[in-house]
């Protein structure tokens, strides 16, 4: 009988210490998944139509210059300011425009709407991107990236209001934040675009 016990014992001992092994390399395996930063060209998001996805990955070799945009805001003027960016700096430059109701519900329009009072008020040529959450519990993944320092390497923001703007660099490091007070040709976002 004494054997039997010896044995069932080594069995549940050495069926113990394996499976303890394997748990701390699955937590390793996880904790490593969690800390490793994606490159901002891995991220996509759809147009304002919802018919094509804009990659990251397609503006390789450009800076980029992130703005939440909202139709009806003190700092909604600034769209002519991006506007006359994009068409001063387009070669170098890649404006996107992300649509945002967070603050005061200020874009509360319908897809159709943002895209007519883009055209129409300001001649928006530069990409609008589907309507987002940039902050809280269903924060869009760019804003993820863009607002944690664990994956963008540069700094913890907070996106304070509409028309904060981050600038991406050619080699999609993230290298600026600018509150919504910075305006489209202020000298400290003019610099960092032209650097």
């Amino acid at each position: 009988m004494k054997p039997l016990y010896f044995l069932l014992a080594a069995f549940i001992l050495s069926y113990c210490t394996t499976n303890s092994q394997n748990t701390k390399q699955k937590t390793e395996l996880n904790t490593n998944m969690i800390t490793t930063t994606s490159s901002f060209y891995d991220l996509n998001i759809l147009t304002l139509d919802e018919q094509d996805t804009i990659r990251m990955s397609d503006f390789k070799g450009k800076k980029i210059l992130i703005v939440n945009v909202a139709s009806r805001c003190g700092f909604t003027p600034q769209y002519a300011g991006l506007q006359k960016l994009h068409e001063k700096y387009g070669d170098n430059l890649q404006i996107i425009g992300f649509p945002c109701n967070q603050f005061l519900k200020q874009e509360s329009g319908s897809k159709e709407e943002i895209a007519e009072f883009c055209s129409k008020n300001y001649g928006v040529t530069f990409p609008i991107t589907t309507k987002i959450s940039v902050k809280g519990s269903e924060q869009h993944p760019i804003y993820s990236w863009l607002t944690t320092k664990d994956k963008n390497q540069l700094g913890d923001f907070k996106v304070s209001w509409n028309f904060n703007k981050f600038l991406i660099d050619e080699s999609g490091n993230l290298v600026s934040h600018f509150d919504s007070k910075v305006k489209p040709f202020d000298k400290a976002l003019i610099d960092a675009i032209e650097k």
